[in-house]
């Protein structure tokens, strides 16, 4: 069997999922307070990021990690209109270039599986949209039916991306061919999942990533650029 491992952020869309998961908390009018002290804590984060004195992986472990505390006290069910709203957000952002290369893949019958930093529960209802039930992301604690508000390490970034699709592929049984199998990503900190496969290729990468990818002959699929209007 042919594999086919896809990022999700910048890959396979123009906009963040954790921006798609607060628009579906917004729109429910849910975790307000959550959502002022998350903000609080990481912008400051995110401008040392900026300004070179955070690393981008260092910078989104500590992200995705907490936005379980979003998810703190609620039920699968009560989640699940927070996470329709947050689908219908990406809806009107996926990026067209790693869209057509993962339908693509599902038209050859290749086993496609998403791997991402984002929440589990969020990338399941995002598999579903693009016809694959494979997905491998951070995984949010639940004590019973009810999500604790923390997540279960590792973070689904760098290394433990690539760890972490790897023990899925081998939890399933399959047979796969390391060197002919396909990974796509936009970002220097996804390096270890593209290492991990024989045809890696970029997808509108960032420039550290893009430098990567020219010197090791990778595929790189710029983005479309956007028409004007006449």
């Amino acid at each position: 069997m042919t594999l086919a491992l896809f990022d999700v952020d910048g890959t396979l869309t123009t906009q963040h999922t954790w921006k798609a998961l607060m628009v579906g908390f917004a729109r429910q009018g849910l975790k307000r307070g959550t959502h002022r002290a998350f903000l609080a804590l990481h912008y400051p984060l995110y401008m040392l990021h900026k300004l070179g004195l955070l690393s981008q992986e260092t910078f989104r472990r500590r992200w995705a990690g907490d936005l379980a505390w979003y998810f703190r006290g609620l039920t699968a069910a009560q989640l699940a209109p927070v996470l329709a709203a947050a689908l219908d957000f990406l809806q009107q952002h996926w990026r067209p270039e790693g869209l057509a290369r993962l339908r693509e893949h599902l038209a050859q019958g290749h086993r496609v599986v998403l791997v991402s930093a984002a929440p589990e529960p969020l990338l399941q209802v995002i598999g579903r949209a693009l016809g694959t039930g494979h997905i491998v992301g951070t995984r949010m604690e639940q004590r019973g039916r009810v999500y604790t508000g923390r997540h279960v390490p590792p973070v689904c970034i760098g290394p433990a991306k690539a760890q972490r699709a790897r023990a899925y592929v081998r939890a399933q049984g399959w047979q796969v061919d390391w060197t002919t199998a396909h990974a796509y990503a936009d970002a220097i900190s996804d390096l270890p999942l593209l290492e991990l496969v024989g045809r890696p290729a970029v997808i509108a990468p960032d420039p550290q990533l893009q430098a990567v990818a020219q010197q090791r002959g990778w595929p790189v699929v710029a983005p479309t650029p956007a028409k004007t209007a006449q």
